[in-house]
Formats: structure tokens, sequence, C-alpha cells
């Protein structure tokens, strides 16, 4: 059965103060200088003498000492670049390189006011930019710090459970299927054991590890089988091994620097906003251009000016403060997913949330509570009803008096086949001892019904495991195998599928019969008639090997599952979570189809989805086995189907559901929690891995970690991720909106010849101050009312689309440009001025008709902000007080334009004057008509939608 082992006892050098083994100083003050083939080449007692440790792990002392000497397992950190190195680079990057020739040239052309101005842009926006990355890479850190890496380790003979950053060398690490290995540690004891080398080698399958020594002539360190290395990942298999190299002295540690040192490429979203910030860079500088050509051929501009001018254009358009706007919007949306149980590893994966068309999800824990209890047995040909059941009953009285009916057998069988712990809770003993359960909550409820009818932990633990063949998803079962009143004796537990062909007598009463084909019928019948209820049922057999026979090794150890005797069933009830049916309502409102993968049989899978509201009678069931008879293109085809349910599933058959619905252009989220999810984890646009069930190997993979593996959580985060795709698409929108009326006013100068509307001091001042906060404040919006009620938004919709386009340019910035000069014309209207006279271009009225123009954009831009706060939904239905940055923001916005006006060296630079409340009582009306405006346009979209 692949199994090794070596005792290891600490016999040779001791302390005799303390009878500890005695630690050889060469190895503790630097071990990582000894090379691999040696550890390998050592004899498992001699690596235990040299790390001063032994089977039962080090002291509590020893551990400290060690952790003192070699520091925390935690790889060296890339070489940040200094924060000020960064914040230096905001300034000289290639626009702000285009802005600093912009300021040199107007203070040579005698405009330092405006040199200043286009300075105090570049040193806002590349102070403004800084702060939001610090503010993204912080919401990172965090994230991280909620997703801690644990390991299982002896230290004094008990078995604890600590943070990976904690082993030091000495340490004796306990490996399971999914775990990754933490450092650099050769084996003492290996069973099945077999690890994925891939992030080490490049290639991904499994490699098989033994605990006895080796030949250390290999190529390649990896190649020595005795040897687990930091980074990689057990697939297979259980072990232990003692720890000799930890942190960046392990081979994944000395490798990473040279990960380190490649250049992050940037995420799809990145480079979509940095190609949209191009595009419209190019648009700006088109249009400064344009305007300078015109207006000097016109004659209405000197060559100066209309330079001036012409940059004025480009500042004002240019979003040079995209990118790192957009980063905090979707940092602020991972924080937000946080709270709703959803760690998003990715920011850029927050955007890909939002476009989910298809969620492939696991039944057991994501969809029920996994709350396992036995409810009921099937043995001897009757069924048991467990529930309620208290205390010993039958299983004691038959230990006591030496019998063994069908169920006391069944208990002792299930309960042995098991890697589960109960551990005693805290206050209680004796024959009143509450239980918790370590481990698998499947096996945890057959322990707890075992230890409820007098087969407590003590008692199973008077029969030793002699060997076990681990449950492998592919197998769907287990195989241990136990000493017996003097004999091994295996027990095998599993799916029905997969337990009964092994069967050849069924236990009745307290003889066996065969199992011919009445006796399968009636098998199967019991079984579907528990499933039917949504119980998982687990199939229980065991069979007796010869006395002194020892189990098996090798290919061999699968002939003992051969001839067993069915016991009978066990079925567990793991009710759905309270949470779910509205979920599941909610993803089907949002145009999201969900489909259950499981690995439990059809019959229990499809009581559950219909129990959640997941499937109606029509649903088409598939199986594991039907699955493998499909081609690639058949079952491309299949996943057209509305409603589907796989059943007796393999991570492998989910890793081929997520290619072909690829293959369909679906967008993909799917859950996983298994080591052998990783591969379709990671092909999936969005890889789920559960916080509280999954493997390390699971959450590694996964673009996303549910801490309370809530099926509920995965609809909240694609919920927030529509949500941040609308947020950067409002904040786009109310940028670009203030771009028209900003121009409008110029075009007006060349072709009306009227005094100019608005200085180009005025156009930074919008640009400077008044539009910063609010904007930003659009990126913490919580969803819209109605965000899960329309459908995904196609795969490859750009972010910048038409119809953001058409809003901003096309409708809003239109309405802006209108009453900013109407508010310019009223300023000469209540002068007294009237059309057909001329007008003053430079006095007093001159200074109140462009205040009039700039103090126009701002109150515009204050209903813009609140029209941008939804795209569909009407404004009055918004809640008014949850985003209390937007009230924030529209202070801080009319608080800058007061400043503007009232002080007197900012006006006097800015070109303000005071407006009497005649002025402001227009004012007021402007952004009630943008809103307006808005509203109407809003319930004629509505209207369309409805009677599409």
């Amino acid at each position: 059965m692949h199994r090794s082992a070596v005792t290891i006892s600490p016999s040779r050098q001791r302390d005799d103060r303390r009878g500890a083994q005695v630690p050889d100083q060469r190895f503790l003050e630097s071990p990582v200088a000894t090379s691999p083939a040696t550890w390998a080449a050592l004899d498992a007692r001699d690596v235990a003498l040299r790390l001063g440790t032994c089977e039962q792990g080090l002291t509590a002392a020893q551990a400290a000492a060690s952790r003192a000497r070699h520091g925390l397992n935690l790889l060296p950190r890339p070489r940040k670049t200094p924060w000020y190195a960064r914040l230096a680079g905001e300034f000289v990057h290639w626009f702000a390189a285009l802005l600093w020739i912009a300021a040199v040239l107007a203070w040579l052309a005698g405009m330092p006011p405006l040199a200043l101005a286009i300075v105090l842009v570049i040193v806002v926006n590349g102070a403004f930019s800084f702060w939001q990355q610090y503010q993204a890479e912080r919401a990172v850190e965090a994230l991280e710090a909620l997703l801690p890496r644990r390991v299982m380790v002896r230290r004094g003979g008990r078995e604890i459970d600590l943070p990976a950053s904690d082993v030091v060398p000495g340490d004796v690490v306990l490996l399971a299927e999914g775990c990754l290995v933490p450092a650099d540690a050769r084996l003492i004891r290996a069973d099945r054991l077999s690890v994925d080398a891939s992030t080490l080698t490049g290639e991904s399958h499994p490699v098989p590890r033994t605990a006895d020594r080796v030949d250390v002539a290999a190529d390649a360190a990896t190649d020595l089988a005795n040897l687990v290395f930091a980074g990689t990942s057990v697939v297979g298999g259980r072990g232990e091994a003692i720890v000799y190299a930890t942190a960046g002295q392990t081979r994944f540690g000395r490798i990473s620097h040279l990960t380190q040192q490649q250049e992050e490429r940037p995420s799809p979203l990145e480079r979509q906003i940095r190609r949209v910030t191009r595009v419209i860079t190019v648009l700006a500088v088109a249009m400064g251009l344009a305007f300078f050509a015109v207006g000097v051929s016109a004659g209405a501009l000197s060559v100066a000016d209309g330079f001036l001018f012409a940059l004025g254009i480009i500042v004002a358009n240019v979003p040079e403060g995209l990118l790192p706007t957009i980063t905090l919007a979707l940092a602020l949306g991972v924080r937000r997913m946080a709270r709703r149980n959803a760690l998003v590893k990715r920011l850029e994966k927050v955007e890909t949330l939002g476009a989910t068309t298809v969620i492939l999800t696991d039944k057991t824990g994501t969809l029920t509570e996994n709350r396992m209890t036995v409810r009921a047995a099937w043995t001897g040909g009757d069924e048991i009803d467990l529930a309620g059941e208290q205390g010993a009953g039958a299983g004691a009285a038959a230990a006591s008096s030496g019998t063994a009916p069908p169920f006391h057998d069944l208990l002792v069988a299930a309960a042995l086949c098991c890697d589960a712990r109960l551990l005693p809770e805290a206050g209680s003993k004796g024959e009143t001892a509450r239980f918790v359960v370590k481990g698998d909550p499947t096996e945890g409820a057959i322990l707890l019904a075992a230890a409820a009818h007098g087969l407590p932990p003590a008692a199973l633990a008077e029969f030793p495991r002699l060997a076990e063949l681990p449950f492998d998803s592919r197998r769907q079962r287990m195989t241990t195998v136990h000493e017996l009143h003097g004999r091994p004796e295996v027990f095998t537990k599993g799916a029905l599928d997969a337990v009964l062909p092994k069967c050849s007598a069924l236990r009745w009463s307290a003889a066996d019969r065969p199992v011919d084909v009445a006796a399968q019928s009636q098998i199967q019948a019991a079984h579907d008639r528990l499933a039917s209820r949504g119980w998982r049922v687990l199939a229980v057999a065991t069979r007796a090997l010869p006395p002194g026979r020892a189990p098996a090794g090798g290919a061999a150890g699968d002939a003992l599952e051969e001839g067993l005797v069915l016991l009978g069933l066990l079925a567990m009830e793991d009710p759905p979570r309270p949470e779910v049916p509205a979920a599941i309502r909610a993803c089907r409102q949002a145009g999201i189809r969900t489909v259950m993968v499981t690995g439990d049989s059809p019959v229990t899978a499809r009581a559950i989805g219909r129990e959640i509201g997941m499937y109606s009678d029509d649903v088409r069931i598939v199986t594991g086995r039907e699955l493998d008879a499909l081609g690639d293109g058949d079952v491309a085809e299949l996943m057209r189907q509305p409603q589907l349910l796989f059943a007796r599933a393999t991570p492998e058959h989910k890793l081929r559901l997520v290619e072909a619905l690829q293959k369909n252009d679906e967008v993909v989220a799917v859950t996983g929690d298994g080591v052998n999810d990783a591969p379709a984890l990671k092909r999936a646009d969005i890889g789920v891995a559960m916080g509280m069930t999954g493997t390390d190997v699971a959450r590694e993979a996964a673009d996303m970690v549910l801490a309370d593996d809530n099926f509920a959580s995965i609809v909240a985060a694609v919920e927030e991720g529509r949500s941040v795709f609308d947020n950067i698409r409002k904040f786009i929108t109310y940028i670009f909106a203030s771009n028209v009326p900003e121009a409008v006013p110029f075009i007006a100068f060349v072709l009306f010849k009227i005094p100019l509307p608005l200085t180009v001091m005025q156009i930074l001042a919008v640009d400077l101050g008044t539009d910063i906060l609010p904007a930003l404040s659009l990126g913490a919006e919580r969803p819209e009312a109605g965000v899960m009620s329309r459908g995904p938004r196609p795969r490859r919709e750009p972010l910048l689309n038409a119809a953001t386009l058409l809003r901003a340019y096309g409708w809003l910035g239109v309405i802006e440009a209108a009453l900013c000069m109407a508010g310019y014309y009223a300023a000469y209207l209540l002068a007294g001025w009237r059309p057909g006279l001329p007008m003053d271009g430079t006095g007093a009225l001159y200074l109140t008709a462009t205040t009039m123009s700039l103090a126009g954009i701002v109150a515009c831009q204050v209903g813009n902000l609140l029209a941008c706060r939804s795209e569909r939904q009407s404004v009055l239905q918004t809640n008014w007080g949850r985003n209390r940055l937007i009230w924030l923001g529209l202070a801080a916005e009319l608080a800058i334009l007061l400043v503007l006006m009232h002080a007197p060296l900012l006006s006097g630079v800015f070109g303000l004057t005071l407006l009497s409340w005649r002025h402001w009582a227009l004012l007021a009306t402007f952004p009630v008509v943008l809103l307006v405006l808005e509203e109407l346009r809003k319930a004629v979209q509505r209207r369309r939608r409805v009677t599409r």
C-alpha cells in the first residue's frame, strides 16, 4: 500500500538533566548549508538527531529557540520601491512631462499664474494618484491577513494547528491530501503519499514519495523521493516529515527572487483603462490643436493666446486620474465583499464577477450547512430511525454482552474507517462528555453517532489502524485495516456505486447472503428511499483477513477491497442553508444559470435541488459515467440546456464542464474545496474556494475565497462586482460630462465673436479642485436596487461603450453647456445688456459673467453627481443617506467654489468675483433642471425596457 515509516526515538546524545535530545550544533547553526542530497541520504533517525528533534516533535522551548535562530517561515518580500520614489514617479510620467513642458512655456509666455496653476495640477493629480494606489495596496494587504495559511505539526507529542509562518527547522509536520507543504522537509512516514511539484519542476503529474533512504545520484533535488519542498502540494495520501529549511532558505525561497524581479503584467482591466486613457488623450490633444488652428486662422486669438487656450482644453479633457481612481474603486469593492464573507484575492477579478453568466456549485457545505447528522441506518434488511436517539442503546448492550448485531457492526466499521477525531469539550467529562469534531463533518457525524451508541473515542482506540487506502475522489471510497480481536480486518466506506461492486455478500441478521440480483435490487431500493429525502447515503463494508496476515503493499493493496461483505447503509442529513433559496432566485432574476456538480447520488442531489428551488421536475441529470461517454463537442452542446444537474461527478468532470461553458462564450464561476479542484478553479473565469473546509491547494488556486462556505456569498460578490463596474462608469460619466461645457464656451467665442465665457484658469479650477472629491465619492456607491434584476453584461463589452459616451457627451454634457452659457448671458442681461449691443469683455461685468460660467458648471455638476448615482433608477428611489461621501463631496465642491470667489488672491488668479443673490437664485435652478431632464430620460429608458 506504498506505506513506509521509520520509528524515531531520542536514543542518542541526550541531556541528562532533561532527557531531551541534544542537536548537532553545526546543523542548527545553518541546517540549509547541507544539501538536499545529504538529508535524503541520511537515515531518518540521523536527521532527527542533527535537528534536535524526535517523532514526538519539538518541545515549546525548543521551537521558540529555533524561531529565534531562524526567524519566521516567511518568504522575503519583494523589495518595494520606496514610497518617496513612487511618489516622485507620479510627477514624471509621460503625461506629467507634457504638463511640465506646458508650465514652462506658460511661464516664458508671461503667464506666471497659469504656469503655477499647471504645476498645481501636476502636484494635486500626483498626490491623489499616489494616495489612491496606497489605499488599494492596503486593501490587498488586509485581504492577505484574512487568508492565513495553517499547518498541522506535532510538538511535545501533541498535534497542533498553527500558522505556517510559525514552522521552524526540527518541526514534525503532518501532511494530508490538499495541504501545501510549508517548508523543505525529510519524510519519516509516507502512506501512499504523492505530491504536485509543478511549482518547482513545471510538470504537474503526481510524484510518489517515500520515507525510506534513497539513492542520491538523482539529477535534481526534486527527484529525491524522501524529500518534500516548500510550495509543493500533497495530491494524495498522507505523511509526516521533519523540517530542515524554512523561509528564504528553502528551494522555493531561493527561486522566488527570480519571480520577484519580473515586472508585474497589467490585468486586462488595467490594459483597457490605459487604452481608454490614451485614446481620450489623443482626442484631447487633437481637439486642442484644432481649436488652436481655428482660433488663430479666424483671427480670434493670437498665436500665444491660442496656444495657451489649446493647452487648457487638453488639460481639461484628459482623464489623467482615471486609472488610480478605478483602482481605488476596485479596492473599495474588495473591502465591501470581504464584509460579506467573499474574499477576492485579485482586484481585477472584482470586475469579472459582474459579468458572470454561469455558476457551477458544489452541494455539500455550499448549498447545505455542512452540519451532518446521522438520521437513519439500513442493515439486515431493516431501516433504523436514529433521529433523536440518546445514550448508549443497542450498541452498548451488544458491546457488554459480547454479541454483535448488524447495526453494531455497521457503526464499528464506519467509525473505524474515519480520519476525523472527536475532542471533548472543555469541562465535559465521563459518560456525559460532549464532543467537538476535528476533521470532515461527514466523518464527524458518524463518530458522534457511534459515541451515542456506546462507542466513544476511547473504545475505538482499542482497535489500532494497521494500514489504509485513503479516500480518493475517483474511487469514491476509503479503506482502513485494523486489528480486531487479534486479527486484521478491513473496513470500507463510500458511495454505494463504488462499494457495492466490491461486495460478494450482504450481512443479513447474523449471517451473510450472496449479493445476487434480488439483493442488489433490495439494496438499491433502500438507498434510493433514503436519498429521496435529501440525505447523503454511505455504504459500509468489511472483510476479515487471515490471522497474522500483514496488509498487502504496492498495487496489491487494492485487492483488500475485493470480496467485501456489505454491512449496510448510513443516511446523513445535511440541511440546506436557509438563505440559499433566495440566492437561487436572485441568480435566476439576474440571468445567471446555476448548475449543481456533486459527487453525491443523483437521487440525493435532485431532492436537495428541488428543496432549494434550483430545479423543477424536468431537470436533466447527468452522471459522471454518462459524461465520460460524451465527446467535447457533445458536452458543449449539452451545457446549453437550461436545467442541468451533474451527480457522481469528479473534479476532472468539473474541469470539462468549465471548458465546455467557456467554448460557449460563458463567463464561469466554479466552486471547489479539494486538491483535485485546483485545475477547474484556475481555468474558470472566477475560481471560488471554500475558506472553512477547503484545502490549501484550492484556496491558492482560487480567485476568491468564501469565509463562510456559503453559496449566498457568491451571489453577494456578483452583486458587488456589477456595482463596481457600474461605479467606474458613473465616475467616467461624471468627469466626461463637464468636458463639454468647458469646450463649448471656446466654440462660441470663435463662432459668435463674444468675450471668452470661460478662461483657461477657470477650466483648471474645475479639474483641479471642484470635481475631484465628488468623482471619488461615486466609487463608494453601493449596488443599485435593480442591479440583480438585469442580465449579465456581454463578456466583450468595453468599459467605455457608446451608451456611456452618449450619456456623458451627448446628453448631460450638452445640458451643462446650455446652462453654463445661459448663466453667462444672464449676467449681462441682469446688468441691462440686450442682444445686438456690444458685450464688455474686460470690466467688472465680464468678471461676473465668467464667474457665472464657472459657477454654472459647478452647479450643474451638483445635479450631475446625484444623477450619476444610478444609471436607470430614479434619483428619488436611491437611498439618500447610504453614501455619506456623496454629501461630503458636494460640500467640498461648493466650499472650493466659495473659497475661489472670496479669497482675494485666488479670485484674482482665477478671474472671479462675488455674485449677487439674483445670480445665486438662478444658479440654484441649474441642478434641478439637469436632474429633471435626466429623470425624463431614465423614465423613457425604463419604459422601453418594459415594453421589450
